[in-house]
């Protein structure tokens, strides 16, 4: 694979990944405290618009508007263009879905999270807010209140695909690089900075148990959502082989600048496990966790 990916693609590739991931007990809970009345959605890192899809696809809502917020243009382009060729109808600044008796309006729109999360118009003004694979990348002990607060009290929040301090790669190369490439991984995690401010933590998913309560939120269900990849025959499922790609790929950016890590050895073990993928021989696991809850 080249130094460079599409990140869409990327987006695209997950979705296959995520639907096995995501768990079903904390879906169903959330399913089972919907209302039946028609709801304010709002989904902020809504990337390509594939939760939006899975939300239509395994029937989660009755009728919604949903907005549908990203900070890149270019995902929320491909998310009106996805959405389309996924049969929703295009009209002005929304797309509009409906199937037996169940219909969704969306409104995408680009905004950064942090800008959501402080404008007092959005306070209190939703029935479900949906986060999913992004909270671990926020600066959540200042964010996670302002972010339930968007909820009207006694509202739902999922937040899904938490990553919790697992990173596994199999078969081993080497179990001291191996464990010593993950250790680096995971506290580039917790060393993040986005605008200057520390944004992430390793094991936001074992976190958010108390960060939700001391927030304001109270958990209903929770539990893991781990990403499984392997292959069959040589093979992997839909192209999920890119996905691979993508997760070395981004490991190496951020890693490559690490001067524990010898350069020759890191692009050896990043080249073996290039191989692997080709060969469908490399298994991914990445441990995370799925919330579901209500704003107090």
């Amino acid at each position: 694979m080249s130094n460079s990916f599409s990140f869409t693609r990327y987006l695209a590739a997950k979705k296959s990944v995520d639907d096995r991931a995501l768990n079903r007990h904390v879906w169903q809970a959330l399913k089972a405290r919907l209302p039946e009345r028609p709801l304010r959605v709002l989904e902020l890192g809504a990337g390509i618009g594939t939760m939006i899809e899975r939300v239509a696809e395994w029937e989660l809502l009755s009728t919604a508007v949903y907005t549908a917020v990203d900070s890149e243009a270019d995902n929320i382009a491909h998310l009106c263009q996805r959405l389309t060729q996924s049969g929703f109808i295009p009209h002005e600044n929304r797309l509009r879905w409906s199937s037996d008796g169940r219909s969704l309006t969306v409104y995408p729109h680009t905004a950064d999270i942090r800008q959501i999360a402080a404008d007092p118009a959005q306070a209190g003004q939703w029935d479900l807010l949906i986060a999913h694979a992004v909270l671990d990348l926020l600066p959540l002990e200042r964010l996670l209140a302002p972010l339930l607060g968007l909820l009207k009290p006694g509202s739902l929040f999922y937040f899904t695909i938490n990553f919790d301090g697992e990173t596994i790669f199999e078969p081993l190369l080497d179990p001291i690089l191996d464990a010593g490439i993950m250790r680096l991984y995971h506290a580039s995690m917790d060393n993040r900075l986005i605008d200057g401010e520390r944004s992430g933590d390793s094991r936001t998913g074992r976190h958010l148990f108390q960060q939700l309560t001391a927030a304001g939120g109270h958990i209903l269900a929770a539990g893991s959502s781990d990403w499984v990849v392997y292959g069959q025959d040589g093979r992997y499922p839909a192209d999920e082989a890119y996905f691979l790609h993508c997760i070395l790929q981004m490991l190496a950016q951020t890693l490559s600048p690490a001067p524990e890590l010898d350069p020759a050895q890191f692009a050896q073990w990043l080249s073996q496990r290039q191989a692997q993928i080709e060969r469908g021989e490399l298994v991914y696991i990445a441990h995370q966790l799925d919330f579901v809850g209500l704003r107090a």
